[in-house]
């Protein structure tokens, strides 16, 4: 086999990195992710390009960097005509189907602008990313009504959890002793058991859904990329039963931080840390009480995505389907004396990335641990060539991945780029920082990582000396740090120089551009036999177009 039938990508939202057993936790063991890494390749520095869904996502989808697609929060639409892995596979005769969460926003203004109707065909792409959706998913808040796009809510009022609200009350809700509805949206109650049977909660049922679409999609026999974004362990932290009480404050690392990190004059930094997420996760008793859950439900994905390879394996598609699993950020918990995500610490912007290629092509880097600087960016061109398909280097931007896995030359990375905009946050408004004003970006080139802060000093850490990122280096004299320094944000403005939005100029269109002489474009040339010397060809007067002979 020298290409696959089948992709499978799978998405976790908020999984941090160090919360597999195969990438360090030592209490909360993930065997069935961890057996996959032993099949394919584990990816230990794989970064996002945004620490928070949407634009990690659009980043993800697109192949391109956060300020190329301008999608740059949770929210903003991705453009209309901004080409995603899916449009560019719908060239090559390859479906690509959507069963979870994309937090994609469509473009309604453009689309009504270039009279594109939503519920056509081309509407509904534009809509889902590129992808054809078997099943959407984002989830929901407290009081948002259902969802248009998703069957959950149905399927549980199928099976008699009948409420207005039944995604919020039975998935994502609990009961106390007395029988009364918490909500899990509520910190204090995330060691409550979900108030719904396991193999009815969100997790279960996306698994399902995916085993749907596969079973469909061999009756016909033609290839497929199936994205299944599970929409946990991104909160509400709350699990069902026995997930719930499986993992104890016992069983949780200690926090990394420090009493200096707390009294920091960064304005930026302190702003974040006053942030309500923050202050709250700050608190050792939310810590002990909330990670339990955070673990209990990693714990059920990786049961869930046994059952599912399990499945794969009877149904003989283990055997032509890689399968990559990935997360779109972490999730602090605690960490830095923050909260959530939205920053750029190991903990947010570092993902797990596992690729199984079952392809004999793949078998040197089988069950190898790769130190490679990756970014999300990269699994576009990549999924591209797992299918055959032409590479596109004037839209996407991620470098294929191919080489690292079947063990060749071909890749290089000097650094990684990572960005966020923080317009909407309660960092915003403490700071009185405007909207033009209030983002920053990273660039980290394997030990020292800097972040550029608009409006503020930069901060710097150096994680070869300080692997947990502590110290902020950026206001220091010493000849070393005052270097890095210097070479990242001149690497920072070089990177953003860069073209990134000739996107409808192809290598072809550029090198027939260079050749304007043979256009019969002649500028600068003083007489013909100039021309002749230069060009090589003989000079021959042109005739005026439709100006008429006498």
């Amino acid at each position: 086999m020298t290409s696959p039938t089948n992709v499978l990508w799978i998405m976790a939202d908020q999984l941090r990195y160090d919360y597999l057993s195969c990438y360090g936790h030592s209490n909360l063991h993930t065997p069935n992710i961890d057996a996959l890494a032993s099949r394919g390749v584990q990816f230990s520095n794989a970064y996002v390009q945004s620490p928070v869904c949407g634009p990690s996502r659009m980043s993800a989808y697109t192949g391109r960097y956060v300020r190329s697609h301008g999608s740059t929060w949770n929210g903003m639409p991705l453009r209309v005509g901004e080409r995603t892995i899916g449009d560019h596979l719908k060239e090559n005769g390859i479906q690509s189907v959507l069963v979870g969460k994309t937090h994609m926003v469509a473009d309604a203004e453009g689309m009504a602008w270039l009279g594109i109707d939503p519920s056509s065909e081309i509407g509904v792409r534009v809509s889902e990313c590129g992808f054809v959706p078997f099943e959407r998913d984002d989830g929901l808040h407290p009081n948002s009504a259902r969802q248009r796009w998703s069957s959950y809510d149905d399927y549980l009022a199928e099976k008699g959890y009948i409420s207005d609200n039944p995604w919020g009350d039975f998935a994502n809700s609990g009961l106390d002793e007395n029988g009364d509805l918490l909500s899990g949206w509520l910190l204090k109650n995330s060691r409550l058991p979900a108030n719904i049977p396991e193999e009815h909660s969100e997790t279960a049922y996306m698994t399902n859904r995916a085993m749907d679409f596969m079973a469909k999609a061999r009756e016909s026999d033609q290839p497929w990329l199936c994205h299944l974004s599970y929409i946990k362990p991104h909160w509400p932290y709350i699990v069902p039963s026995p997930y719930h009480e499986m993992y104890s404050d016992d069983d949780i690392n200690n926090p990394i931080r420090s009493d200096k990190e707390k009294q920091t004059n960064h304005p930026l930094l302190r702003a974040y840390q006053n942030a309500r997420v923050s202050k709250c996760f700050s608190r050792d008793e939310v810590r002990e009480h909330v990670i339990p859950a955070y673990m209990g439900l990693i714990k059920q994905l990786d049961d869930n995505l046994g059952r599912l390879f399990q499945w794969m394996d009877k149904s003989n598609l283990s055997e032509n389907t890689i399968i990559i699993f990935s997360s779109d950020h972490g999730d602090y918990l605690g960490d830095h004396w923050m909260g959530d995500k939205d920053f750029y610490h190991e903990m947010a912007v570092k993902v797990p990335l596992i690729i199984y290629d079952p392809r004999k092509v793949s078998d040197k880097s089988r069950g190898t641990v790769k130190n490679d600087l990756v970014e999300m960016i990269d699994l576009a061109p990549t999924i591209l060539n797992f299918f055959g398909c032409p590479p596109k280097p004037h839209i996407i931007e991620g470098r294929d991945l191919t080489p690292i896995l079947t063990g060749t030359a071909g890749f290089s990375r000097n650094y990684i780029i990572s960005e966020h905009d923080y317009h909407w946050s309660e960092m915003a408004k403490e700071l009185d920082q405007p909207q033009d004003l209030a983002h920053t970006k990273m660039i980290f080139d394997g030990r020292w990582k800097y972040i550029r802060c608009e409006g503020f000093e930069p901060i710097l850490f150096d994680l070869f000396s300080d692997p947990d990122e502590l110290v902020d280096l950026a206001g220091s004299t010493t000849v070393m740090h005052r270097d890095a320094r210097l070479r990242l944000e001149t690497a920072l403005e070089s990177w953003a120089m860069r073209h990134h939005t000739r996107i409808t100029a192809t290598e072809e269109l550029l090198e027939s551009q260079k050749k304007a002489a043979e256009l019969g474009i002649l500028i600068g040339f003083w007489d013909e036999k100039e021309f002749e010397t230069i060009t090589g060809k003989k000079f021959e007067n042109l005739k005026p177009v439709g100006k008429k002979e006498k």
